[in-house]
């Protein structure tokens, strides 16, 4: 098991004028381009406080203290008898994407490409090298399903939030009955869904504390933004421009930028929302947290005045929260390890007991009902 880690760590919010050369930044500083000028954890020199203030930023978060290095995280060895059960009575998961190294670094640099200049002349080819990479990954797999720890790119925000989404989404598409031209399609769209970013001031994008009231109505025009972007694109379809601009939108009528109700909101855009809210929810910013993946879950099952019922359903049929082999602690105390990922309950996988050797079936075993993953 590992062993405790003692964290020291103190995150503080300091206006510009408090920085001091030193210091050591607990947020990453973007500009418009998608680009990082300051990375998280990097320590701060007087040439980079007198770049904040040019770029108009008020203050940012500072790490103090120290953290212990993260341990490994090493699975107890099981007996041969405990093996030999989980051997025969596990089922692998369904085929999952995977992205190789190589498509990684390519699809991490053609985004912040597509953010550095979204007039140039190659915008479209550029975003449809990227789209093969993740087509071909799907296809060569028959990947059906997306493991969300195994999806990172890279440590910068935008670019690995515009993948993640694409992938979800094309992935969610798939299942949702899309022709393959649609899901194609719909991972240009995902890509693309925050290209409006790019057209908002450095010291909006990076704000560490909320935004005012006149900051937010700015950011929420980051998807009209980004729909104009892909208006001079001819060679891209309306059903992506569509997915692009109404991605925010909720089937209440109470999303934006319009606030049209379902019948009025594209399917590419209905089903990019999900994948939106829950890369969001998992992934930490300067100004939050991250949820975990099942907290993420749970709090999209419980969307269901916003969201297309029918896309959370395929969403839920997709993603693998506990891949097979994953050790987890049961509410009855056992230690456990997943064998079985179920279709219709991705909060809910069938698992080994590695004390009593037991298989509890979660979603589907009434026996099992009170019993929950920790």
């Amino acid at each position: 098991m590992s062993k405790a880690v003692s964290r020291l760590v103190i995150r503080k919010y300091f206006s510009i004028k408090r920085l001091q050369p030193g210091m050591k930044i607990d947020q990453a500083i973007i500009d418009r381009a998608g680009r990082v000028l300051i990375a998280r954890k990097s320590t701060l020199d007087e040439y980079a406080i007198e770049a904040l203030g040019r770029m108009g930023i008020s203050g940012v978060y500072i790490r103090e203290g120290e953290e212990d290095p993260e341990p490994e995280d090493k699975k107890p060895p099981l007996s041969p008898a405990m093996q030999k059960k989980f051997d025969q009575v596990r089922v692998e998961d369904p085929s999952k994407v995977r992205l190789t190294e190589s498509v990684r670094m390519r699809v991490a640099e053609g985004i912040k490409y597509l953010y550095q200049d979204v007039k140039s002349q190659n915008f479209t080819d550029a975003t449809k090298v990227i789209t093969d990479d993740l087509m071909k990954a799907i296809d060569d797999n028959e990947a059906v399903a997306v493991d969300i720890s195994a999806l990172k790119v890279s440590d910068e925000y935008t670019f690995k939030h515009s993948v993640d989404v694409a992938t979800m989404s094309m992935i969610v598409a798939k299942r949702y009955g899309f022709s393959q031209q649609q899901v194609y399609e719909i991972g240009i769209a995902g890509l693309l869904h925050d290209i409006g970013k790019s057209q908002i001031p450095n010291e909006v994008l990076n704000k560490a504390g909320r935004l005012t009231d006149e900051e937010f109505t700015l950011m929420k025009q980051h998807s009209v933004f980004g729909y104009r972007i892909l208006m001079e694109k001819n060679e891209l379809s309306n059903d992506i421009r569509l997915g692009v601009l109404q991605h925010h939108e909720k089937i209440n009528g109470r999303g934006y930028p319009m606030g049209v109700d379902m019948s009025k909101i594209s399917p590419f855009a209905r089903i990019i929302s999900v994948a939106d809210i829950y890369d969001a929810l998992v992934t930490e910013r300067p100004y939050k947290k991250p949820f975990s993946p099942r907290d993420a879950v749970e709090m999209i099952m419980s969307m269901t005045t916003e969201l297309d019922i029918d896309v959370m359903r395929c969403f839920m049929e997709s993603v693998i929260l506990y891949p097979v082999g994953t050790d987890v602690a049961l509410s009855n105390g056992e230690n456990a390890r997943v064998v079985e990922n179920s279709p219709i309950s991705a909060l809910r996988p069938k698992v080994l007991g590695l004390k009593s050797g037991k298989v509890y079936d979660l979603a589907n075993d009434l026996g099992c009902a009170n019993i929950i993953i920790l």
